[in-house]
């Protein structure tokens, strides 16, 4: 039987193969094991039905893989129009050139109504149930991103970006005072006008952030609660000038920790981390920083080579990014597979004592290990929130026969458009 859920508090039972990673990054399979929640969460994957469940509706997709839903902890929204430009650029030439003007656009809201659109519904159709997302310093064009998104049944943070400094005039703050007052504006409107969709403060990064502007941030994070989302160590150059603009600090992660907006007080994601060394690393175990790991950028950008062996070797909090559209794909499925092959690159090129990625961990990455940042997100145990996708082989035929392992390697390698036959987010089922 297959229905689409509409009352999210009736049991939900889903009837197939069930994939999904442990702590140690391990699979557990549960071939013929049935999903169950209840209101939008999960009660447990079992090998045959329970006793209080029977008479209930079962949506039966034989021997279909199901898996959790995947996180996006890094994608810019109003990049979403520009991808495939640019990509003989590194960092900062690019974002001069391509990234600023095309967001300078979004003042405009008939163009970002038009710009994100297109990207929210290209975002349900993907992998991802969960995103953290960068919309532009415009107050009113990022609402309107929060209520497509809203309406589309994903699960979001979503930032207002903040930038007053080393930025072109026709993309920056009219001055501070104005830019923490919109920003103060834009919480106050939006953070009780949804269910599923919340702010996240967004200073872009050090270099385009004064000062005055990350201590005003920092106001407004103690006292709204709220998370932090930026970029850290993505470019040598970039890394560089960090240095000259904040020749106090040691390292890139002490120039945001100063201003405690490195996870010391709330959770913070920073994306990149290509150049992170020591001092670095050790700052972010101790915050619990969250590593946004963005292979296809770092590779697009000539950035880096990200050294995910050694953060997973030291359990940092690390999940996957698309970064679009320093990243021109918006499928975490590539974004897995992406960070296996970069993996091997570091392994060749760089340290051959750090083994590669393997499938199993690149799974982890896309699903527990970026789900944790929203809380018990991800995998499939009793009492976790329930996000789960329905994958499809269809695209794929093959005279072989696979185990469950191969199956899905081949979905993530080879089937990224219509992989995913069905979506639930919190136990309702959007396609």
């Amino acid at each position: 039987m297959d229905h689409k859920q509409e009352n999210n508090n009736y049991p939900l039972i889903l009837k197939g193969t069930v994939i999904w990673s442990d702590e140690n990054r391990r699979y557990q399979i549960v071939p013929g094991g049935y999903l169950i929640g209840e209101a939008g969460i999960c009660q447990g994957v079992f090998e045959t039905l329970p006793d209080e469940y029977k008479g209930i509706p079962v949506q039966d997709y034989q021997d279909q893989l199901i898996i959790p839903g995947m996180t996006d902890l890094h994608v810019h929204a109003p990049q979403y129009g520009s991808r495939g430009f640019g990509m003989d650029l590194e960092l900062l030439e690019w974002l001069n050139t391509y990234t600023f003007p095309e967001e300078a656009k979004y003042k405009e809201l008939e163009y970002a109504q038009k710009g994100y659109s297109v990207f929210v519904n290209d975002l349900v159709q993907s992998p991802t149930t969960r995103a953290c997302i960068f919309a532009t310093i415009h107050k009113e064009a990022t609402l309107l991103l929060m209520d497509l998104l809203e309406e589309s049944g994903l699960v979001t943070y979503t930032g207002k970006v903040n930038m007053d400094r080393n930025s072109p005039d026709f993309l920056c703050e009219k001055d501070v005072q104005t830019a923490l007052e919109e920003t103060i504006q834009w919480i106050v409107e939006s953070r009780n006008r949804y269910q599923n969709t919340m702010p996240i403060l967004t200073p872009r990064f050090v270099p385009s952030c004064s000062d005055e502007l990350m201590r005003g941030i920092r106001d407004i994070m103690e006292e709204y609660k709220l998370p932090v989302q930026s970029h850290l160590s993505e470019n040598r150059n970039e890394i560089a000038w960090v240095h000259e603009l904040c020749p106090n600090t040691a390292c890139y992660g002490e120039a945001y920790d100063q201003f405690d907006l490195f996870g010391s007080k709330d959770p913070a994601i920073m994306a990149h981390c290509v150049h992170s060394g020591l001092r670095e690393r050790k700052l972010m175990k101790e915050r619990g920083t969250y590593i946004a790991h963005c292979p296809q950028s770092n590779l697009n950008l000539a950035s880096g080579i990200a050294p995910v062996r050694t953060y997973l070797e030291e359990n940092q909090k690390i999940g996957l990014g698309t970064d679009v559209a320093g990243g021109a794909n918006l499928s975490l499925f590539r974004a897995a597979t992406d960070a296996i092959q970069m993996s091997k690159m570091y392994y060749c090129y760089v340290d051959s004592k750090k083994a590669p990625l393997t499938m199993e961990e690149a799974f982890y990455l896309a699903t527990r290990g970026g789900g944790s940042f929203f809380g018990r997100v991800g995998y499939f145990e009793k009492g976790c929130e329930l996000d789960a996708l329905v994958l499809s082989e269809q695209e794929i035929p093959t005279p072989k026969v696979l185990s469950v392992e191969e199956r899905l390697e081949r979905i993530f390698y080879l089937a990224e458009k219509t992989a995913v036959a069905h979506k639930f987010v919190r136990g309702k089922q959007l396609y």
